[in-house]
C-alpha cells in the first residue's frame, strides 16, 4: 500500500533546457512554503547544478497563486526546541548561500505572493522578473517574529530605511514598488512573464559562461569588503578575465570590427 506522501506529486519540478535549469516549487496547496523537505529538494537541485559544467542559468519559479509563503509555520510550531530552529535556519541559510555560490545566474520568476522567507528567496537570487500582480512582504512581525534571516539579502537589495520599514510594519509592496526599491529587475503583465524571462535568459546565455562565473563570484565577494580590498579583488579578477581565451577573442573581434566567435553555449 502506498503512503499518502508517496502518492503526492514531487515537491519540486526540475527540468533542463539548453543548460537552463528550471526549478519549480510545486506545493500550491501550502503556498509553496519552505518546509524541511522543500528546502532539501532545492538544496539537492542546486548541488546538482553546481556540478553541471554545461549549466548556463537557473530559474526558480512556482506553481499556483503564491510564489512562496516562507517557512512552514505549522511545522515550526510543532517543534518548539531551540536546537530544531537552529538546524532549520542553518538548512535554509545553506540553501540561500548555494544560490549565491553557483557560477551561473539564478533568476526568480515571481508570479504571485512572496512573503517572509519567500521574499528572502527572491532577494537572494541574482535577478528577478515579476508579474505585475505579484506582491512582496517580510511580515513575520505580524505573528511576533522579526524576519531576521530575510533581512540579510533584503538590505543588500534595497536602501536600509525602505527595508527596515517593511520589516517593522509587515506591510506588503506591489511588484512596481519592488522594482523601484531594487528587489526585482523587470515587471510585466502576467501573460508576458514567460516571454520576458526568456528575453532576459537569452541576453545572458549568449555571453561566455567563464566570464559570467568569474564576474558573479567577484560581485558578491567585493560587496562584503572595504573599498580598497574590493578594488584589489576586482583588479585581479579583471586581469585573470582578460587573459582568458573568451576575452582574448572578444577584444580581438572588437579590434577586427566583427562579432566574437565564442564556443557554442
Amino acid at each position: 500500500m502506498h503512503s499518502v506522501s508517496a502518492d503526492l506529486p514531487p515537491l519540486l519540478h526540475v527540468r533542463d533546457e539548453r543548460g537552463i535549469h528550471y526549478l519549480t516549487l510545486n506545493r500550491a496547496s501550502s503556498f509553496n512554503a519552505l518546509s524541511e523537505n522543500m528546502l532539501a529538494a532545492l538544496q539537492a537541485a542546486l548541488d546538482f547544478v553546481a556540478l553541471d559544467a554545461t549549466a548556463r542559468a537557473v530559474v526558480i519559479a512556482a506553481e499556483g497563486k503564491a510564489f512562496c509563503a516562507g517557512h512552514n509555520l505549522k511545522e515550526m510550531f510543532a517543534h518548539p526546541e531551540l536546537a530544531y530552529y537552529q538546524t532549520l535556519f542553518a538548512q535554509c541559510t545553506r540553501m540561500m548561500l548555494s544560490i549565491q555560490n553557483l557560477p551561473v545566474p539564478v533568476i526568480a520568476k515571481v508570479q504571485g505572493l512572496a512573503t517572509a522567507a519567500g521574499c528572502q528567496l527572491v532577494a537572494q537570487c541574482d535577478l528577478a522578473v515579476a508579474s505585475s500582480n505579484a506582491s512582496f512582504g517580510v511580515n513575520g512581525i505580524e505573528v511576533g517574529l522579526f524576519c531576521a534571516t530575510p533581512s540579510v539579502p533584503l538590505v543588500r537589495n534595497m536602501p536600509a530605511k525602505q527595508a527596515m520599514e517593511m520589516l517593522l510594519t509587515g506591510e506588503f509592496i506591489t511588484a512596481d514598488e519592488a522594482k523601484l526599491r531594487g528587489l526585482v529587475n523587470r515587471v510585466v503583465a502576467p501573460e508576458a512573464l514567460d516571454a520576458e524571462l526568456e528575453k532576459l535568459l537569452q541576453s545572458i546565455v549568449l555571453k561566455p559562461r567563464e566570464a559570467i562565473a568569474m564576474g558573479k563570484a567577484l560581485f558578491y565577494q567585493q560587496r562584503e569588503t572595504g573599498i580598497e580590498a574590493a578594488y584589489q579583488l576586482a583588479g585581479q579578477t579583471m586581469a585573470c578575465n582578460m587573459r582568458h581565451p573568451v576575452a582574448q577573442e572578444g577584444v580581438q573581434a572588437f579590434i577586427d570590427k566583427r562579432k566574437p566567435q565564442w564556443p557554442a553555449p
